[in-house]
């Protein structure tokens, strides 16, 4: 499938709606979609979202990107990650019939997902933007439930535009006439945007600030819109940027109709993996020792400044970063929040990745921002070395998405 188009991304719909038609047009025949979009936050928000809803006893599909440690990750089937049986049997009809014509390896998988979610009964499907929102190869549902915007920032601008605005328009391309939109934080000019696209579409916004507010309170999340407030316990990812990401959730099933009991399952059952995650089993850990061991995914500047406020609340431990990142991120952003916080960062490549920048590459923007910093060969030999310094560190393995995936594969526990 990766064969089929000379572009990693390529962002028009043409191809998608050429193979969906020959399919039968699998996306018209789903369960009430929630779409969404966003710069951070839509993994997280997404997750508290099914949490939710299957804490309301809903049978729900979700969709996402990219995976972890296996493509299985991306589709998830009434509440449960697609087989190895029916991923194949929905790949190998997809491949088929497409028949050789140009599509990229998102826009094919993305239709297979679409095509397993028509053939299994549930009551809802959350679908996560790929990348941007308008020429998403997601953006084929003709009328969502409700649309979902989490904060919009600087990132993949080379596909979506070096401006916030123009960054906030394709975001917005998620928008449907009539349709409900969640809308997270967002700084003041992509606000605008989304606004201005709302408007011409007669979309109506459920705004944070304007129609809903949430906020952290003596340990407890309060949110409050039109219908009250709710007293709920704190999210279970970690992190105070996951109290505006708990708040959009809680704003969908607001808007959905789900009462308090929903309410308190999105914060109480939501799990995410390489979202401040503490690792606490595997062959990393155990090499780890008395350290403490994180993963995390971020890798934007906004991503870095969330983690920064997080490590800054910790209690007072040396910490440590093991960091790889790809070439196409703003390495310098992602890294300069980190720098207050951080005793030493070990940079490293990120295995069988193409786009990933060199250990050395890592190393020296690292320093560019006044981090000590060193390399080594790999995540396992970078831990080692931090240990042998100083065996009670806390150790942050961070910087990719792909390099996360990585570790979670590593640390997967034998039998």
């Amino acid at each position: 499938m990766m064969s089929l188009h000379p572009k990693v991304m390529d962002l028009v719909l043409d191809r998608v709606w050429r193979l969906l038609d020959a399919l039968g047009n699998p996306q018209d025949n789903l369960p009430p979609v929630i779409h969404i979009a966003g710069t951070n936050g839509k993994g997280s928000t997404q997750a508290m979202i099914r949490a939710g809803l299957e804490g309301a006893g809903k049978r729900v599909h979700a969709y996402t990107s990219p995976h972890l440690a296996r493509f299985h990750e991306r589709i998830r089937l009434a509440g449960e990650l697609i087989t190895e049986d029916h991923l194949t049997e929905v790949l190998d009809e997809c491949y088929a019939v497409n028949g050789g014509d140009p599509i990229t390896y998102f826009e094919i998988t993305t239709c297979a997902a679409l095509l397993a979610f028509s053939r299994v009964e549930a009551d809802y499907t959350l679908l996560e933007v790929g990348l941007g929102g308008r020429l998403d190869a997601t953006n084929v549902i003709p009328r969502p439930a409700m649309t979902v915007i989490t904060p919009v920032s600087i990132d993949h601008t080379q596909y979506l535009g070096d401006t916030l605005e123009q960054i906030a328009g394709e975001k917005a391309g998620i928008l449907k006439r009539g349709v409900p939109c969640v809308v997270g934080p967002q700084q003041d000019s992509a606000l605008e945007v989304i606004e201005r696209q709302a408007a011409r579409l007669g979309a109506p916004l459920i705004a944070q600030g304007q129609h809903w507010h949430v906020w952290d309170e003596r340990g407890r999340l309060v949110f409050q819109d039109e219908s009250g407030l709710l007293d709920l316990p704190l999210p279970a990812l970690p992190g105070a940027h996951q109290i505006d990401n708990a708040g959009a959730a809680l704003a969908v099933l607001r808007g959905l109709g789900f009462d308090d009991r929903a309410a308190e399952a999105a914060m109480t059952d939501v799990r995410w993996p390489a979202r401040m995650q503490r690792l606490r089993a595997g062959p990393l850990v155990t090499a780890a020792g008395e350290a403490e061991l994180w993963l995390d995914g971020g890798h934007n500047a906004s991503a870095g400044e969330a983690l920064g406020r997080y490590l800054g609340g910790l209690p007072t431990r040396p910490t440590y970063l093991i960091c790889g990142m790809l070439n196409t991120k703003d390495v310098r952003g992602y890294l300069r929040p980190l720098a207050p916080h951080v005793a030493r960062l070990c940079a490293v490549s990120i295995p069988g990745e193409s786009a990933t920048l060199s250990a050395a590459e890592t190393a020296g923007a690292a320093r560019s921002v006044g981090m000590v910093a060193d390399e080594a060969a790999s995540v396992r030999a970078a831990l080692d070395g931090i240990v042998a310094q100083d065996p009670g560190a806390r150790v942050l393995i961070c910087g990719s998405l792909y390099l996360a995936g990585e570790v979670l594969r590593e640390n997967v526990q034998p039998g």
